[in-house]
């Protein structure tokens, strides 16, 4: 009996990539790239062949899965749930540079971008190799129940395009008034054949973007307002990498291979924002200008348009450039949220009053998404006090659901035997990481209580539940030692010290704290009340918590 193929489980990230590889999204490529192919996109935006290609298309994992491959080999692709969606033969597995990726990708090595961080939070490994179906019928049934309904292939979606000009619109957000007016403006100048393909991305995008299922609803919403038979609505699973200039050219290509003739592309396209309100990262037209040096050999016509605004004057949006002396309106995207969190007005000439009323019932501004609140620190430290005394004082104002997760009480029901070796703590972290971020999804407040010793455990349990939408808030109880043991509760530091504990956090097994917490308290410290109001404190400080509670 020949030994079953080493599986790997699919980011989801990973999951979109799978998707537009094996539809022809991604053409031409057939598969995850090499050493050679990863390094020709990094540094010159082109695969070995010439062809112009500017983001890699990788797939990563960690070394221990790395080691047990090797070209030849079968790797099995699997949705989260075990359902295998393709295979991939091995062509290759090496360490690629992730500082110089994200150099020349990114054109910065700053975390504070999101696509950034994931790509230098990765695991080290790539795998390289073609990927095949693992079953049509597998396949379309994963697409069926992961992607909303208007979702289409390249192939299903072609046919419906028709013989003229399709004008490809991309975005990451719901649409507002300005982007009517620019898409309905590069339509007319395309003529009465043309038809405006809607084409959202709804993979992973940025930390605090508004949901699919209420962006889908927004899109639906939308289609309305442009002339009948002139626009269709087609979900992309694309994953964002918010590459500013490069990503508009890849969005070109992209939308080529699914059969559109021409691509709108405005001010700071997949810009992720700065930390400066309202500034983007890259320069604003950056993106108009790498499309318009490639336009020769894209295969799409880029539509180049200018910053639309509103004129109370004459009651429309036009572009800026054409109001001169005209005073002008606008309402940031930090405005809008606020608005939206205080249920203050928002005007019509922003968006249409169907788009609002999606908004206000899918909005939560940063005191109102799901939110995890992780409690690490030894045992004693006063990790399950603060929890319990901050859950308690939660309950009294905030609308959002309380959900305690206790380690101790994890372990005797979700994580029952499991042991305490260094790879059994860590699935349990995984375990009350995953139910964490089923909680942040919908909306809830989990407050975790957990030793969880190890920075890379602790990290993942971030990572799904900010890939679940969720603010993630570390809280490291930072109590020392001998103060914990000298509380010992439990008498399991006595019990540790006279050898009967193996593998105790603090006494025989390493603890390794945290280096950029959110918050940090050391209860020996800070007891009690005083505690819990420093902890509320900084907890509004960061603005997860309304100013109120």
């Amino acid at each position: 009996m020949s030994n079953p193929s080493p599986v790997h489980i699919l980011t989801p990230r990973q999951r979109c990539d799978l998707e537009l590889l094996l539809h022809g999204a991604f053409a031409p490529l057939a598969g995850f790239m090499d050493q050679a192919t990863f390094e020709s996109v990094c540094e010159q935006a082109r695969l070995p062949d010439g062809v112009l290609w500017p983001i890699p298309i990788t797939l990563e994992v960690e070394e221990a899965l790395a080691r047990k491959l090797g070209p030849g080999d079968s790797l099995r692709l699997e949705r989260n749930d075990g359902t295998p969606l393709a295979r991939l033969t091995v062509t290759s597995v090496y360490l690629p540079d992730r500082r110089v990726e994200a150099r020349k990708v990114y054109g910065s090595t700053d975390p504070a971008h999101p696509g950034i961080a994931q790509v230098l939070s990765a695991p080290p490994w790539n795998v390289s190799g073609p990927v095949f179906p693992w079953d049509g019928e597998i396949l379309e049934r994963a697409a069926a129940v992961e992607f909303p309904e208007e979702y289409r292939t390249p192939s299903g979606l072609q046919p419906e395009l028709g013989t003229g000009p399709v004008l490809a619109f991309q975005t990451r957000n719901p649409m507002h008034q300005a982007h009517l007016a620019i898409t309905r403006t590069a339509l007319e100048r395309l003529g009465p054949e043309a038809r405006l393909l809607l084409h959202p991305a709804i993979g992973p995008t940025k930390p605090g973007d508004v949901e699919v299922a209420w962006r889908m609803r927004a899109y639906r919403a939308i289609l309305p307002y442009y002339p009948a038979g002139r626009a269709i609505l087609s979900p992309l699973p694309l994953a964002m990498r918010m590459a500013g200039p490069r990503e508009a050219l890849w969005h070109a290509i992209i939308r080529r291979n699914y059969g559109a003739t021409h691509f709108l592309v405005g001010r700071a396209h997949a810009d992720p924002g700065s930390q400066i309100p309202a500034q983007p990262f890259y320069p604003p037209y950056a993106s108009q200008e790498l499309l318009a040096q490639h336009s020769h050999e894209l295969g799409i016509v880029p539509v180049l348009m200018p910053e639309y605004a509103y004129s109370p004057r004459r009651q429309c949006h036009l572009p800026k450039s054409e109001a001169q002396e005209e005073p002008l309106e606008e309402l940031s995207g930090t405005e809008i949220r606020r608005r939206l969190a205080m249920n203050e007005e928002i005007p019509g000439w922003f968006s249409p009053p169907e788009v609002i009323r999606i908004l206000r019932l899918a909005y939560r501004g940063a005191d109102r998404r799901g939110l995890v609140i992780w409690f690490t620190g030894l045992s004693a430290s006063g990790k399950s006090t603060l929890a319990g005394l901050l859950a308690r004082q939660l309950e009294r104002h905030e609308t959002r659901a309380i959900t305690l997760l206790d380690g101790d009480v994890i372990r005797r029901f979700l994580s029952r035997g499991l042991g305490f070796s260094r790879e059994d703590r860590n699935e349990n972290i995984r375990r009350i990481g995953f139910v964490a971020s089923l909680v942040a999804q919908h909306g809830g407040i989990a407050l975790v209580a957990a030793i969880s010793p190890y920075a890379k455990a602790r990290e993942e349990a971030r990572q799904l539940v900010t890939e679940a939408g969720g603010i993630f808030v570390e809280v490291h109880v930072s109590t020392p030692l001998s103060v914990c043991a000298g509380r010992d509760p439990k008498g399991l530091y006595a019990r540790a010290l006279a050898g009967e504990i193996p593998n105790f956090t603090g006494v025989s097994d390493p603890y390794e704290p945290p280096e950029f917490p959110e918050i940090v308290l050391d209860t020996s410290m800070q007891i009690g009340g005083e505690a819990l109001q420093i902890l509320l404190s900084e907890l509004k400080r960061l603005g997860v918590l309304a100013g109120g509670q």
